[in-house]
């Protein structure tokens, strides 16, 4: 089931002029401040989000059903006023579902290319791990590229876009394992858990009525977005930093089955440039880096005890504790 635009947009080929580091980080804050007007007691999890879209990332939100995931999803998209699209995976998904296809129009005669709801600017994939890997594998260009290819012609998609996946962490043996190679597109895994009971009793104190979702207004359009993370990329990472991030991620590669990646080193500077505007600087401190490093490394690692998050969260806090800040 999927929710589609109709026409592809080009995708802009100039940079937009950045924000200033204020505007940045003012940006940044009313974002988060919007989507906790709908999602009570994650503000650290709302800042990893808020911290990845700005550092051009995509994102996966694991977690047991009900939680909060979609929802949180939602709350971001309508914050920022740009084109939402939704992909509810279930195991009958096709690939053209999810990118489009091409149509014979009887009128011109000619096939025509319907693009599918990957042509969004925030597109949410929801419970992605219901779809098998060949559907999974269609995000795989999107991701990594800004663009998606149907019968050998490529679609630039527009910016900002970012993917924003939901899966479950329960019925294993009704769900698809996420590829490896799709796992490493996602620059942060995040999750939620339970709220604890005073957040608990203020979700049902605002559900009271209508949602709170239903009333959210957008607090920036699409070109701010696009404006703040040009901010971010001239974020300054100093020679140390970069070293300091490179140390982090051999010291998983000599420990792990599969250690983290070049792509996970360039999310993880990203992630810290980004990370720095929020704090309201224009270069990167090795606080920053380390504040971004579970986030964004620990679902990369894969362990020869275990292929889950907790081993691979556990060898980035060694990671932690034991690389020097030089």
């Amino acid at each position: 089931m999927t929710e589609a635009n109709s026409k592809p947009k080009p995708r802009r080929t100039e940079s937009p002029e950045p924000l200033s580091v204020e505007e940045a980080g003012s940006l940044a804050s009313r974002v988060v401040e919007n989507v906790e007007e709908v999602i009570v007691g994650h503000h650290e999890v709302t800042e990893h989000i808020v911290t990845a879209i700005l550092a051009r990332g995509h994102l996966l939100l694991e977690d047991v059903p009900g939680v909060g995931k979609t929802m949180l999803a939602r709350s971001l998209a309508k914050s920022v006023d740009c084109e939402f699209t939704r992909v509810q995976f279930t195991p009958d998904l096709m690939p053209t579902d999810v990118t489009g296809v091409n149509v014979f129009n009887e009128q011109t005669r000619e096939f025509e290319f319907q693009p599918g709801p990957v042509f969004g600017n925030v597109v949410l994939a929801d419970e992605i791990n219901r779809a098998p890997p060949k559907t999974q594998s269609a995000l795989l260009e999107a991701m990594e590229e800004a663009q998606v290819t149907v019968d050998g012609v490529t679609h630039d998609l527009d910016q900002p876009f970012t993917v924003i996946a939901t899966q479950n962490d329960v019925e294993a043996d009704r769900t698809y394992e996420l590829p490896i190679a799709e796992v490493d597109r996602f620059m942060k895994q995040l999750s939620m858990g339970y709220p604890n009971p005073e957040d608990e009793s203020e979700v049902l104190r605002r559900v009271v009525g209508s949602h709170p979702i239903e009333e959210l207004e957008p607090v920036a359009t699409a070109e701010d977005l696009r404006r703040a993370r040009e901010t971010v990329s001239q974020v300054t990472a100093e020679a140390a930093v970069r070293e300091y991030v490179t140390r982090i991620a051999n010291f998983t590669r000599d420990r792990a089955e599969l250690g983290v990646s070049p792509r996970g080193s360039i999310s993880l500077l990203r992630a810290a440039q980004a990370r720095a505007i929020l704090d309201g600087r224009d270069y990167v401190v090795p606080d920053d880096v380390q504040q971004e490093t579970t986030p964004v490394l620990a679902h990369r690692v894969r362990t020869g005890a275990e292929t889950g998050g907790q081993s691979g969260r556990a060898l980035i806090d060694d990671a932690l504790e034991s690389v020097p800040v030089e």
